[in-house]
């Protein structure tokens, strides 16, 4: 009977190209996976109404039909994408054990997380542009930001992230793979697929810091220059309430951008500084990563701001009605 091992090794003399990679869910606990799916579903399950809800309250509410509130609409959109992403792959693994993923749904796997992981970036740093707006030249906030804009802002944002990756994941499905086929997350990232393969990765390693560098770093150093402005604006406020009003508008956008960027350069440092640390180092991180950005955004959003709250209120009433009726 053939080992473990045998299965995920490439042999040397195959002629015949391995298509296949296999994920890893939680290392240790495959018994209770069952168990280990609750959490994960309430997860997707938070994070996909949730941001469903968003979406249906700023279409429904004219009122909302501002700015601030079609970009929130755009991160609600990418955090979904982020979530549908993952969850195929995720839940497979928790409810059946298949962990088979051949490298062509690898790729396009891994396409899809990155891509929405550029656009929640690009998005933030767009909503960091209209917070500068907001505080810093108020007079001319509608006359910037005119709903044509916002929709060219969208559009530069999906052919922005959606056309930069392409040039390097073509390449993996022509690449052998003769050392180990077993990934260590749920879902395929592009930093862990290159690191198994037997040939010349130096591109796809060069483009992918140049990715990282002119795009995440690139809306980062956006998002501190905005804020560098919005500050001594603020500073200028003769009053203290007038002060804390103005950032007060500013807290669920520093908290939407805490909550991607931490979780992605801690899981960029254990990738690159702690590469031979627990599994589940990794696979904490990673989930971190994609799993709470699409689950706390909607969470933030509704506490910290009292159009969307009470837009989820406005849902909620009907039940609360029909219950006291009972």
């Amino acid at each position: 009977m053939a080992t473990w091992d045998t299965l995920l090794t490439g042999s040397n003399s195959s002629t015949k190209q391995f298509v296949s990679f296999y994920l890893t869910g939680i290392p240790g606990y495959e018994n209770v996976n069952h168990f280990i799916s609750i959490p994960f579903c309430v997860c997707y399950l938070i994070g996909i109404v949730g941001n469903c809800t968003i979406l249906h309250i700023i279409h429904t509410d004219k009122s909302l039909h501002e700015p601030m509130y079609y970009f929130l609409a755009m991160l609600s959109l990418t955090d979904m994408g982020m979530s549908f992403s993952t969850l195929p792959t995720v839940l497979k693994i928790l409810w059946f054990d298949a962990r088979e993923i051949e490298v062509n749904a690898c790729v396009a796997q891994m396409y899809f997380i990155h891509t929405f992981s550029l656009m929640e970036s690009a998005v933030l740093l767009a909503m960091a542009f209209d917070r500068y707006v907001a505080i810093c030249d108020p007079l001319r906030y509608c006359s910037k930001l005119t709903p044509q804009r916002i929709i060219y802002v969208g559009i530069f944002i999906i052919i922005r992230c959606s056309v930069v990756l392409p040039v390097i994941l073509v390449r993996i499905p022509t690449f052998p793979f003769c050392h180990s086929h077993v990934l260590s997350h749920s879902f395929c990232l592009h930093q862990e697929v290159i690191q198994l393969a037997c040939a010349d990765i130096s591109f796809n390693i060069l483009y992918g810091l140049f990715v990282v560098a002119f795009y995440w770093g690139v809306d980062f150093l956006g998002i501190l220059l905005s804020y560098a402005f919005i500050l001594h604006s603020v500073l200028g406020i003769a009053s203290q309430r007038g002060k804390l009003k103005a950032l007060n508008t500013c807290a669920s956008h520093i908290c939407a951008v805490l909550i991607l960027y931490v979780p992605m350069i801690g899981l960029s440092l254990v990738h690159r500084f702690a590469k031979h640390s627990s599994p589940i180092v990794h696979i904490t991180m990673a989930n971190i990563y994609l799993l709470v950005p699409p689950v706390l955004n909607p969470v933030i959003y509704s506490i910290k701001t009292k159009q969307i709250r009470q837009g989820f209120l406005r849902i909620l009433a009907p039940k609360r009605v029909g219950l006291a009726h009972n």
